[in-house]
C-alpha cells in the first residue's frame, strides 16, 4: 500500500513539476479564461446573461478566496477519507 502511494505521489510531483521546467514562457490560464475565447469566437456579439454579484477588488484577493476555497475543500475530504479510514478499522476491531 505504501509502495503505491509512493508511486502515485511520485507522478503527481512530475506531472506538476515538469510543465514549469520544460515548457518556458508558457501562459498559464484558467478554464475561465478559455471558455470566454471560445464564446467569443463562435459568437462575437454575445452577451453574458448573468454578471457576478461581487467581485474581489483585485486579482490577489481573487486567489487568495480561490486558494482558500481549495484548502476548505481539500480538509474537508480529508477529514472525510480519515474519518472513514478509522470507523472501518474499528469496526475490524470490533469483530
Amino acid at each position: 500500500m505504501l509502495k503505491k502511494n509512493l508511486i502515485l505521489l511520485s507522478l503527481v510531483i512530475i506531472l506538476v513539476i515538469f510543465p514549469i521546467i520544460f515548457i518556458k514562457d508558457a501562459e498559464f490560464g484558467g478554464a475561465d479564461g478559455e471558455a470566454e475565447e471560445a464564446i467569443t469566437e463562435i459568437n462575437s456579439s454575445y452577451e453574458p446573461w448573468f454578471n457576478s454579484i461581487w467581485e474581489p477588488p483585485s486579482g490577489e484577493i481573487e486567489s487568495l478566496l480561490f486558494v482558500l476555497q481549495a484548502a476548505i475543500g481539500a480538509g474537508f475530504i480529508g477529514y472525510f477519507v480519515g474519518y472513514m479510514r478509522g470507523r472501518a478499522k474499528k469496526s475490524k476491531v470490533n469483530s
